[in-house]
């Protein structure tokens, strides 16, 4: 049975310990790999990346591009129920990134001076729909129906292929009714390197996004980090989920939302904050029981040894060790659980009540569930409209307005010990701010 510890019976060493997430086996070597798979990929091009694919994923795939005939026999493949609920998803999903949308700002700072912050879509982007453990048609949702409402013009996707060389039949039906058109079969740190520097086959794109395994996190991370490579989304990691739940919740409630986290990755990381440990114990005992029924639940086990039930004397400390921890998920399972959210300032997505299981954020509530893992949540927000656009600012000035501004300017660029800069005023204001 998964251990219960005793918050205020551990010092801080041993709180700290409690609370380490698990660290990605050989990050050194990983991340060595990547980089040399990813100089491949942007020297060698279509040859290189088909070449990593036929080592990797054990398929030849001289063209990688997803035809309209597989289009045609993935849609075939999947029945109409199936259908349907990837179309009701990208549907709630498209109703709240909808609501995202901002209009122009636009406001006068002083007479004469005139500031504007528009929008603007991404000119490409590369969405990255893993399918290493599961296939993950929800990704491709996640991904695109933001991107399609920002208007990104060129919209391309990478999934794994399967090993009979084509892609996985819901992805690829998520993606299309999403509004993607393009998608390559190519996965992992290879597929990363093709869409930050194109290729014969691929476009080159502005920015990647998707979840992934440590190889992909590595490659997004290292293209980021090169001038002539893409940008990334956010840091992402192993799925985790923390739930605070009182005496009133329901231990089995409890139990499934965690082993529903537990079973993404066996560096997978779930948590348990209560004050009551008979709670505690009869979510240990429902984990007991519904852990055998589950058919990962090898990759479970791995997750529960680097997870944890802990007491905490009270709700305010559960909600001061969340914030700390900064979890991807957060599930509030206590009385009056929504008075609590203002008290929340570091999670990726929260789940508010015994009625939200973390699962629907997965699928079709309608929030993105692209979020920040391993703590970055205290800094990064999970996907949203915003990610897919980049915001520019204009000024305009009359006459009037510069000649009104103009004193400040000349003595900040005075202090900065910037004369051009200076200069580039005075010369207006000397020739009576003609054109």
């Amino acid at each position: 049975m998964i251990a219960i510890h005793t918050w205020a019976d551990l010092s801080m060493e041993q709180q700290r310990a409690l609370l380490t997430r698990p660290s990605e086996p050989a990050s050194q070597m990983i991340n060595a790999q990547v980089a040399a798979i990813i100089e491949r990929v942007r020297l060698g091009g279509d040859a290189a990346l088909r070449a990593c694919t036929l080592e990797f994923d054990q398929v030849d795939l001289p063209h990688p591009q997803v035809t309209t005939a597989e289009f045609a026999q993935a849609q075939a493949s999947l029945s109409k129920d199936a259908q349907a609920a990837l179309q009701r998803a990208i549907d709630q999903v498209r109703c709240f990134h909808e609501a995202q949308v901002t209009p122009p700002i636009c406001v006068e700072t002083s007479p004469g001076i005139t500031c504007e912050l528009l929008t603007r879509p991404l000119n490409a982007v590369g969405l990255y729909v893993p399918a290493g453990r599961a296939p993950l048609p929800s990704a491709a949702i996640m991904l695109a129906v933001p991107a399609a409402i920002a208007g990104c013009p060129t919209r391309i996707l990478c999934t794994p292929p399967r090993p009979d060389g084509r892609a996985d039949p819901a992805v690829l039906v998520a993606a299309r009714l999403a509004g993607i058109t393009e998608i390559f079969k190519a996965g992992g740190a290879q597929a990363i390197a093709a869409m930050a520097y194109g290729t014969a086959q691929l476009p080159k794109v502005d920015k990647v996004f998707g979840p992934g395994n440590a190889f992909v996190t590595a490659a997004k991370l290292q293209v980021a980090a090169d001038p002539r490579g893409a940008a990334l989304d956010l840091p992402a990691g192993p799925s985790e989920v923390l739930v605070i739940a009182d005496d009133r919740a329901h231990p089995e409630f409890v139990a499934a939302d965690l082993l529903a986290q537990a079973e993404h990755d066996p560096a997978s990381q779930v948590i348990l904050l209560t004050p009551s440990r008979p709670l505690a114990e009869a979510v240990a005992a429902a984990i007991e029981r519904q852990q055998p029924l589950l058919s990962r639940r090898t990759i479970i086990a791995a997750a529960l040894a680097a997870s944890r039930l802990i007491v905490v004397p009270d709700l305010a400390t559960a909600i001061q060790v969340s914030n700390a921890y900064a979890p991807e998920h957060l599930i509030l399972q206590i009385a009056n659980a929504r008075a609590t959210v203002p008290a929340i300032s570091s999670a990726g997505s929260v789940f508010v009540g015994p009625w939200s299981p973390e699962s629907v954020g997965d699928y079709c509530s309608g929030t993105n569930h692209v979020l920040p893992t391993y703590g970055y949540a205290r800094a990064y927000s999970g996907l949203s409209l915003s990610d897919f656009v980049r915001r520019m600012s204009v000024q305009e000035l009359t006459p009037q307005g510069l000649q009104d501004i103009a004193p400040t300017a000349l003595t900040l660029a005075t202090l900065e010990g910037l004369d051009a800069h200076a200069q580039a005023i005075r010369v207006r204001l000397e020739h009576g701010l003609a054109p």
